[in-house]
């Protein structure tokens, strides 16, 4: 193994969050090294909305240009590999990758998301992001007055079906086998015109991911347009959590107001760290990484 030289930081995710650390990091003049493998939980979305001056465009090119701008800042290093596993304390972290290289940090920051985990029903995952798809701010108004699922059972899809009643009015919640919720639920469901199908789900037909119909077990089909889930997800690299980092009941790691988690020295941020899964939200949160992190380091130099 080498052993190259040491890093005021290394971020470990190149996405939103940590190009964002990276960037306020890299205008404070600190020293950066970007570990990334290349797999963001949005390659499959053509487009991203909610983001002001970005609205409509891929995230492949948003995320494009931010990395290029990140990288005109000399003290930042990119490189294309996996963080495999860290060992050490606060100001001595040393990260190894996949490709057997190992790196000294004095502080750590996880940018590095979560993985959905996808229901073994054909086409959900190859239309993960294009028609199925988990929050209307992203996806909603793209989808409004259309033919729309939820594909959702128990107590829960009485308060998503209300909400997602504001995009359209041509609402059913998939319950995937026999409903969870009591008559009471129902009841409010059905009173809000949003219907109820019980029937389990065979596959989602689509071309390229956009949905055209679900098929159900008894052959029978369901034409549609967008369907919303929202599956169980794990945490996309399972170091902080080995580093003895805290996680929340939800599955998130525990940072406070400035992304700094329980271990002293490790931060976190963006999808891995929050429920609100918005590129603008992981972009804020990145920055506010990025400042306390050089907030820390500074004093640290001058104590």
């Amino acid at each position: 193994m080498t052993e190259y030289k040491n890093f005021d930081v290394v971020i470990i995710g190149g996405s939103y969050a940590g190009l964002s650390a990276a960037m306020t990091l890299g205008r404070a003049m600190q020293n950066v090294l970007i570990i990334d493998s290349g797999k963001p939980c949005n390659r499959q979305t053509p487009h991203a909305h909610n983001l002001i001056t970005h609205d409509g465009r891929s995230p492949g090119e948003i995320s494009a240009e931010a990395r290029k701008q990140v990288m005109a800042y000399p003290t930042v290093i990119w490189l294309d590999d996996l963080a495999t596993s860290v060992t050490g304390t606060d100001n001595h972290f040393i990260v190894t990758t996949a490709q057997e290289r190992q790196f000294a940090a004095k502080k750590l920051l996880f940018a590095t998301g979560v993985k959905d985990l996808m229901p073994p029903i054909p086409g959900l995952a190859e239309s993960w992001g294009i028609s199925v798809v988990h929050c209307p701010y992203c996806h909603g108004y793209e989808y409004r007055g259309q033919e729309t699922g939820i594909l959702i059972n128990g107590d829960m899809a009485l308060d998503f079906g209300k909400f997602i009643r504001n995009w359209t009015n041509h609402l059913t919640i998939f319950t995937n086998g026999p409903a969870t919720f009591d008559s009471a639920v129902r009841g409010k469901i059905l009173s809000l015109d949003i219907s109820i199908n019980e029937k389990k789900l065979r596959e989602i037909q689509h071309d390229n991911g956009y949905l055209k119909a679900i098929v159900f077990e008894d052959q029978s089909q369901q034409e549609l347009t967008a369907l919303y889930a929202r599956p169980p997800f794990e945490q996309h690299c399972p170091i902080p959590q080995n580093l003895g980092c805290n996680i929340s009941e939800q599955g998130y790691i525990q940072v406070d107001e400035a992304q700094k988690t329980n271990v002293a020295g490790i931060y976190a941020a963006g999808d891995n760290t929050s429920m609100f899964r918005g590129l603008s939200m992981a972009m804020a949160a990145g920055t506010m990484a990025g400042a306390r992190m050089n907030h820390e380091l500074i004093n640290e130099r001058h104590s």
